[in-house]
């Protein structure tokens, strides 16, 4: 593991080559595709979370399907 962490080792079974162990590529920073956010997600995003009962919002989003 620690040789396929600086460069490629193929694994073979009987001769024959299965498997190619190489190093990772280095992380890079995740991001998501934009998506249109449902009406009720949008309402609690744009009011403070402080006392805030999702319950009515959450109905009210479920009644608009």
């Amino acid at each position: 593991m620690r040789r396929a962490a600086i460069e490629p080792i193929t694994v073979t079974d009987g001769g024959a080559a299965v498997a190619i162990m190489q190093p990772a590529p280095a992380l890079t920073r995740i991001t998501f595709a934009p998506r249109r956010l449902r009406p009720g997600f949008l309402k609690l995003l744009s009011e403070p979370m402080l006392d805030v009962d999702s319950g009515p919002i959450i109905s009210e989003d479920r009644s608009a399907r």
